[in-house]
């Protein structure tokens, strides 16, 4: 870190805290910049400090269990402040300061609805009571002191913070009828209506049976429902698909199709993934990364058309179709894994190439693994880069997304970028 941003973050702390009195923020950015030590993040260092947190928690379950959300999320810093804490666990003035501060600065007050007096569990309430509980919430929300947490995506938060920057700005918006026609799409679409229709596959032949539902497999690697293999609607938008497998087929056949079903669950996750991402607001780092999982999705339907075609020749058995599949498992189940974890964290820009270098260290040892995240991260890399590259060559800042330049702050105070010698900045959605 830098000694102005050191500087910075002291005067910042400073302020927070009320210290208004006593030595200058010069002292202690001295004293933190000799003191300074190279923090290197390991699952090992970290590990240990979120245990040694949650030995002197009050609440151990609940600081795990929001650890694990942040982490799934990918959030920024997260185990260098999880060490950071750990560490203030050993100072004892440390903690007799901000002990002291906190008697002398109580938090904020109470949530209004904690001071509704809310029935016992099991007891009966009667109209009055009801009457008194309605009339109470109502006062509360009619103050204005609840405020509902808007449950909207990234893509508007991002679409209002751009308008607020350039109201004259016009995003482009997609029309309705992408949403109104659900089989423009490449994943399943729940409809079922063959389910009174069809005949039991167990009444027929082994032979048929086999025939018939490697077909239907053929069609549920496509995003598309069979006969026999029936998808299940999604619970939320992070759920992984599920399949109903007709039960009177033959079980050593069952057993087979329950193995190569995963496959279908991660190209369902995959394909919902990449025509999410290709709207404007997820970014171009987020457009270049599925432009490389498009490239790999094409040579997975390629491999079903030659087993479509094996299959017509009456040449590929259910054996002959596991074997056959086994190299795209693998790929897929990385590709959806890649897929829910940008999801989950929401992830944009940098965070996008962070959570990708982590999947490409963490299948080290696999060349195939590690060969294909490779080409991912390199894909994503590219416009990031290339924004980088403008910035620091030429001095010309073009990030319509907000992937770059994070929270919108660029410190340069001594104009040692050699770019920004010609001042020139060019930013359109982000002034």
């Amino acid at each position: 870190m830098s000694e102005f941003k050191v500087h910075h973050y002291v005067n910042e702390l400073m302020h927070q805290l009320g210290v208004t009195s006593g030595d200058s923020a010069d002292v202690y950015a001295e004293t933190l910049l000799k003191n300074t030590t190279g923090y290197v993040t390991t699952q090992v260092s970290a590990h240990s400090a979120k245990r040694r947190i949650a030995e002197h928690s009050k609440t151990p379950e609940e600081f795990l269990r929001k650890y694990d959300e942040l982490k799934s999320r990918n959030v920024r810093e997260l185990d260098p402040m999880v060490f950071f804490l750990s560490k203030l666990l050993d100072d004892k003035e440390t903690k007799t300061a901000l002990e002291n501060h906190a008697r002398e600065n109580p938090g904020p007050q109470p949530h209004p609805l904690s001071q509704i007096n809310l029935p016992q569990s099991g007891s009966k309430m009667t109209h009055q009571e009801v009457s008194e509980l309605r009339n109470q919430l109502k006062s509360v929300a009619s103050s204005g002191t609840i405020r509902t947490q808007p449950s909207e995506t990234v893509r508007k938060m991002m679409r209002e913070k751009q308008l607020k920057k350039n109201s004259s700005l016009v995003l482009p918006i997609m029309p309705s009828w992408v949403n109104d026609k659900p089989f423009l799409g490449n994943d399943f679409v729940i409809t079922h209506d063959t389910r009174e229709a069809m005949v039991a596959i167990g009444t027929l032949p082994q032979l048929l049976q086999e025939h018939a539902i490697i077909e239907d497999l053929l069609f549920v690697m496509m995003g598309i429902e069979g006969r026999y293999i029936l998808a299940q609607p999604l619970n939320d938008k992070f759920s992984e698909r599920t399949f109903l497998v007709d039960q009177s087929l033959d079980v050593s056949f069952r057993d087979l199709v329950y193995r190569a079903l995963p496959v279908c669950t991660h190209y369902s996750k995959v394909v919902r993934f990449i025509e999410e991402k290709a709207l404007f607001e997820y970014g171009t780092v987020n457009h270049a990364l599925i432009s490389a999982m498009r490239t790999i999705m094409k040579q997975y339907l390629t491999l079903v058309g030659q087993l479509e075609n094996q299959h017509r020749q009456g040449h590929l058995s259910l054996q002959k179709f596991w074997f056959y599949i086994q190299p795209c498992m693998i790929t897929m189940q990385i590709l959806s894994s890649i897929a829910n974890s940008i999801d989950r964290g929401t992830c944009t820009g940098g965070a996008v190439l962070s959570l990708l270098h982590e999947k490409t260290s963490a299948v080290i040892g696999d060349a195939k693994s590690q060969d294909l995240c490779l080409f991912l991260t390199q894909s994503a890399c590219a416009p990031y880069f290339e924004m980088l590259e403008k910035w620091i060559y030429k001095g010309i800042i073009q990030d319509p997304y907000c992937e770059w330049i994070y929270k919108g702050i660029i410190q340069d105070p001594y104009c040692e970028v050699s770019g920004f010698y010609k001042g020139i900045i060019q930013d359109p959605y982000c002034e």
